[in-house]
């Protein structure tokens, strides 16, 4: 094989692939169409059916008078033979002779429009049933091709997104880090101030009782005063 025979056999083994691959991408619109081409052809089927039906209903028809004409020439013909007339009786039978044969052919017909709508009602029935499983099973399908759709979304933005929300996780853990932190130090300060500040409501009721003199009162400072003149 040279080798154009091999570019020409892998473009049109491309154009294979490319032609499968949109049968594919387009197989549930695809079944669709055939299921209402199907639908169509049973409706055409049953418009046949339908007129086949008044075909045999007529046949029978033509055959029942037939036999109910039969049967009233028979009694002209006994009456005939009755009454001596041979001759009149053998016309008659003439008529009777020539309408079997007549109702022969209306039977023969009728028979064989109804062995046409056993087969064609059988065929009816089989194409309906077909058609409700193909459709309950494309039902099926097109839930099954919603489904796994949305899983594979799902896993895609899954995958996609992995690294950031890891990201957002190892954030969220130093922000909820620095948080303790910051509230360790605040309890902390808070201890401090609690420790070192002095009590200055205790001090206000010993300087209230008299029992602590009062640093900022004018008789301390005057006494600090001579103090300081005498020496």
């Amino acid at each position: 094989m040279n080798v154009w025979s091999k570019m020409l056999t892998a473009l049109r083994g491309g154009a294979n692939e490319v032609g499968e691959a949109v049968v594919d991408s387009q197989a549930l619109r695809i079944l669709d169409q055939e299921i209402r081409d199907a639908d169509v052809e049973l409706r055409k089927s049953k418009e046949a059916l339908a007129e086949i039906m008044a075909k045999q209903k007529l046949a029978s028809d033509k055959v029942n008078k037939s036999a109910a004409s039969i049967g009233e020439y028979e009694q002209y013909a006994l009456k005939a033979l009755e009454a001596g007339n041979e001759t009149l009786a053998k016309e008659v039978a003439e008529k009777i002779a020539n309408l079997e044969i007549e109702q022969a052919s209306e039977r023969e017909q009728a028979e064989g429009f109804a062995a046409s709508v056993a087969q064609l009602r059988k065929a009816v029935t089989q194409a309906e049933g077909n058609i409700k499983r193909l459709k309950q099973q494309v039902d099926t399908v097109k839930a099954t091709e919603s489904v796994q759709k949305a899983q594979m979304a799902v896993a895609q933005r899954y995958g996609g997104s992995q690294a950031k929300l890891q990201t957002a996780v190892e954030s969220l853990e130093r922000i909820k880090q620095k948080q303790a932190e910051r509230a360790a130090k605040m309890e902390a300060s808070a201890e401090l101030a609690a420790t070192s500040a002095p009590d200055d409501s205790l001090e206000a009721k010993l300087r209230a009782a008299g029992i602590k003199a009062d640093n900022a009162s004018a008789d301390s400072v005057l006494a600090r005063l001579k103090d300081k003149s005498k020496a």
